[in-house]
């Protein structure tokens, strides 16, 4: 067997969106799974593929989980129930998780955000995190970093290639 030809375990979710800036602007220290509180027609528009989280986040309101800002586009067979594209979309937490998210945010340059949004088992769900915004220098460093460790393999590659 060839050693790319390896399969890897297939993941049981099916991926929506990705916040792919969450992880350049945040440091993320903890990261929730929760279920989202959504009407059919969002539902079908997840299920098209149609989602974009880049300006969400979560806020907790009288000890619940609020998700706001998450785009999600109107479903374009809908009728005249069709659902807000911006609106605020419960979270469904544990009492304790929400506890402690509020504790946390509350400190000093926390937030929670949305990192994916995917189907699991059938059910539209949400990995959010608690994270630190980091500073500009920090975002510098980490691309530097990066591109290090890029030509690092690069160099490692062509090493092997040539012996």
């Amino acid at each position: 067997m060839a050693k790319n030809a390896r399969k890897k375990p297939e993941d049981p979710r099916k991926v929506v969106a990705n916040n792919k800036k969450a992880r350049h602007d945040y440091v993320i220290e903890d990261v929730f799974e929760a279920g989202i509180v959504l009407s059919g027609t969002e539902v079908k528009a997840l299920r098209m593929g149609r989602a974009s989280l880049v300006d969400g986040y979560v806020a907790i309101d009288r000890d619940e989980a609020w998700l706001e800002n998450v785009h999600i586009p109107e479903y374009f067979q809908g009728t005249w129930n069709n659902h807000t594209p911006r609106r605020k979309r419960k979270l469904l937490l544990h009492r304790e998780e929400i506890d402690r998210l509020g504790v946390k945010s509350r400190e000093k340059g926390h937030t929670i955000i949305p990192l994916r949004l995917y189907f699991l088992d059938g059910r539209a769900k949400v990995e959010i995190a608690l994270a630190r915004g980091k500073k500009e220098y920090d975002k510098r460093h980490a691309l530097r970093e990066q591109q290090d460790m890029r030509e690092a393999h690069r160099a490692i590659r062509h090493q092997e290639l040539l012996s």
